[in-house]
C-alpha cells in the first residue's frame, strides 16, 4: 500500500504504537544512534497487539472493516487478477452508471465477463460513482453484460461492494426495483457458470442484483445483509446509534452466513484486513475462484441451472416457535 494506513476507532492503541515506531524510524535515519533493538521490541509489541485486537471481532467492528476506505475495490481486483480487461459502458437505454463497472477480461488466460460495484477512493471519484450505490441504468448495464456473457458462453464473475441501490427519486422513477428484480430473474437462469464474491459491503437488493450465483464467496471481514445495521436500528428502535446491537442480531458476518448455508466459501484476509496486504488477499481470492470454476466445469448446462435454482429455493428455511 502506497497511501498511509488509516486506523479505525477500535484500532487506536495500535495507531499510537505505529506512530511511535514511525517516529523512531525517522530518528534512526537522521541519527548515528542505533535504536534497532527498541524498534524491534516495539514492532513485536505491535504485532502482538494486532493479534489481540483481531482475535475476536464483534459484527459491528467487522462492519467498520468492510467499509474501510482503503479496502480493495472491484477495479483493484480486476487489475490484479485479470488481464486484457476491456470495460463496456451503458445500458443502451438511458445512460452509463459508473457505480457498476464491467467488461471482458481473461482469468488465467480464460475469457470471462467481470462485473462489480465501484465506490471510489477520493471525494471526486466517490461522487462520480455515487459512493458505489447503483441507479437502475447500472443494473440494466449489468444485465446487458450478463446476456452477452451467456451469448458467448463466458463464465460470469461478479464482485459485490455496495451499501445498497441508490434510493433517489430519479432512480425510483426509472424503475429501480424493476431493474433489480429483472436481474434476479435473469441470473437464476443464465446458462453459464456464475461466481460472486462479497469483497466489502453486501447491502440489500443492491447487492443481490449481481450476486445470484452458483458459488457465493465472501471475504472474512466483509458483510452481507438485507439492510445496514444503522438502517435496521432506525426501524427497530428509532435510533441509529443502536447499530452495534443491530449488527449482532442481523447475522451479517461471513462466519454466521456460512453457518446458515447462505454462502459457499470464506476467503481469508490478512490479519487486520485486506487493505493491509492486497497481494495476499488477492492470492487467496484467486485460489477460491479457480477452485470454484474448476468444480463448475464438471457440470453440464442443465445441471448447472438446475443446481442453482435448487440452491435458491433452499434459502429462507425456518422453524416454527413453540
Amino acid at each position: 500500500m502506497i497511501m498511509k494506513l488509516t486506523f479505525l476507532d477500535f484500532e487506536q492503541p495500535l495507531a499510537e504504537l505505529n506512530e511511535r515506531i514511525e517516529e523512531l524510524r525517522l530518528v534512526q535515519n537522521d541519527s548515528a544512534l542505533d535504536i534497532s533493538e527498541e524498534l524491534n521490541r516495539l514492532t513485536k509489541k505491535s504485532d502482538a497487539l494486532l493479534k489481540s485486537i483481531y482475535k475476536k471481532l464483534d459484527p459491528w467492528k467487522i462492519s467498520q472493516l468492510a467499509r474501510h476506505p482503503q479496502r480493495p475495490y472491484t477495479l483493484d481486483v480486476i487489475s490484479s487478477l485479470f488481464t486484457n480487461f476491456v470495460e463496456l459502458h451503458g445500458d443502451r437505454s438511458f445512460a452509463d452508471d459508473p457505480a457498476i463497472v464491467g467488461g471482458l477480461a481473461k482469468f488465467d488466460d480464460q475469457p470471462v465477463m467481470v462485473i462489480g460495484h465501484q465506490k471510489g477512493r477520493d471525494l471526486k471519484e466517490r461522487t462520480h460513482r455515487n459512493f458505489g450505490m447503483p441507479r437502475p441504468e447500472g443494473y440494466r448495464k449489468a444485465a446487458r453484460l450478463m446476456k452477452l456473457a451467456e451469448k458467448f458462453s463466458l463464465p460470469l464473475l461478479t464482485f459485490v461492494d455496495t451499501p445498497g441501490a441508490y434510493p433517489g427519486i430519479g432512480a425510483e422513477e426509472r424503475g429501480q426495483s424493476e431493474a433489480i428484480g429483472k436481474n434476479l430473474f435473469l441470473m437464476s437462469s443464465l446458462k453459464i457458470p456464475i461466481i460472486s464474491t462479497i469483497i466489502g459491503e453486501g447491502g440489500s437488493g443492491g447487492a443481490l442484483a449481481i450476486s445470484v450465483s452458483d458459488r457465493l464467496l465472501m471475504f472474512n471481514y466483509a458483510i452481507y445483509s438485507v439492510i445496514s445495521p444503522e438502517g435496521c436500528a432506525s426501524i427497530l428502535w428509532k435510533d441509529a446509534d443502536k447499530a452495534r446491537d443491530a449488527a449482532e442480531i442481523l447475522g451479517i458476518t461471513a462466519s454466521r452466513l456460512s453457518e446458515l448455508g447462505l454462502i459457499d466459501s470464506i476467503v481469508e484476509e490478512p490479519l487486520g484486513g485486506a487493505h493491509r496486504n492486497y497481494s495476499l488477499a488477492f492470492d487467496n481470492l484467486k485460489i477460491a475462484i479457480t477452485n470454484s470454476l474448476n468444480s463448475l466445469k464438471m457440470l453440464n448446462t442443465e445441471e448447472l441451472v438446475s443446481k442453482r435454482q435448487e440452491k435458491i429455493r433452499g434459502f429462507g428455511k425456518f422453524k416454527e416457535a413453540a
